[in-house]
């Protein structure tokens, strides 16, 4: 797969493309609908399928210090847009100054005339823009006018109780600690990717060794202890048990989780693991100490088997 970054002084290769256009954040079923309506129409002007996307997100830009909220980093984006059918992914660089582009000169400098694309697909609710005033609507003429092909994609919405399908019912969902209903709408288990560093080494004098791996970016779901499966860089996958908090019956300060695999032995520091929440187990607690600890853990490892089937 092809992945630009920037939308200028790109190879003549990468022109032609009809692109889902959209920060992506999570790529949930409704951005796969997006990407599969763009894919129907790349096909029907015989034209190559691609996602572009802002990086970073423009809630970053316009709250760099509001707390942590990605659904995903964006090494994960990119399989997952690959996944979901496109053959390239351009990352169009978010600032200030686009954000003060009209949506006139955003269509013609970034869509039409910087990243050539051919087509345009996006959802209903889109805006861009300064003061975000393009919309879905503005977005079909303007694209008119400079020789991008616009279609809009339709709503997606479960049928049960989830309700609708967004990054922000997603991310409701997590701070609940319902990964359940989060992985309904993403249609996957929510995950969080990192290098496993080295910490106190306290789980593997409990007994029970973890694989810590810093939140950075990530949103921060529910604290709590989780049933989660770990793939490995070597392709095998691992169940497991994971503390995702700050850690207070060691007076911890910082976030983190920590996932004991189950029957795994080797070292990981350094490796790049990819954790899945598969189901909350109880509310982050602080104990009396660590045999206290020992032994919740011992238990929820044992509850973890059970709701993995291990």
């Amino acid at each position: 797969m092809a992945v630009y970054h920037g939308y200028s002084d790109l190879p003549e290769l990468s022109r032609g493309c009809v692109a889902a256009l959209g920060n992506f954040d999570g790529v949930h079923r409704g951005h796969r609908a997006v990407i599969e309506t763009a894919c129907a129409f790349a096909k029907s002007l015989d034209a190559p399928c691609a996602a572009a996307v802002f990086a970073p997100h423009p809630r970053q830009v316009f709250a760099p210090d509001a707390p942590p909220f990605l659904l995903m980093s964006d090494s994960q984006r990119v399989r997952a847009l690959k996944a979901a059918g496109a053959e390239a992914v351009f990352h169009i660089p978010f600032s200030r100054d686009m954000a003060a582009m009209t949506p006139e000169v955003f269509v013609r400098d970034v869509l039409a005339d910087g990243l050539g694309l051919k087509g345009v697909v996006t959802g209903a609710d889109f805006c861009f823009g300064k003061d975000r005033a393009g919309d879905a609507e503005a977005l079909k003429t303007l694209g008119e006018r400079y020789g991008v092909a616009v279609k809009i994609a339709d709503a997606v919405n479960l049928e049960d109780a989830s309700g609708k399908i967004s990054s922000t019912n997603v991310r409701n969902a997590l701070r609940e600690g319902d990964v359940k209903t989060a992985a309904a709408l993403l249609d996957r288990p929510f995950a969080i990717e990192g290098e496993v560093s080295q910490g106190d080494q306290r789980g593997r004098l409990l007994g029970f060794p973890t694989a810590n791996i810093a939140l950075g970016e990530y949103l921060r779901p529910k604290f709590g202890v989780y049933a989660v499966r770990a793939h490995l860089p070597s392709g095998r996958t691992v169940p497991g048990v994971a503390n995702l908090g700050s850690r207070p019956t060691v007076n911890g300060t910082e976030a983190r989780l920590e996932a004991h695999l189950f029957d795994f032995s080797g070292d990981l520091y350094g490796q790049v693991l990819e954790v899945e929440l598969i189901d909350f187990i109880r509310p982050e607690q602080k104990f009396d100490g660590l045999d206290a600890l020992k032994a919740q853990i011992a238990a929820d490892s044992a509850t973890a088997r059970q709701m993995l089937g291990v």
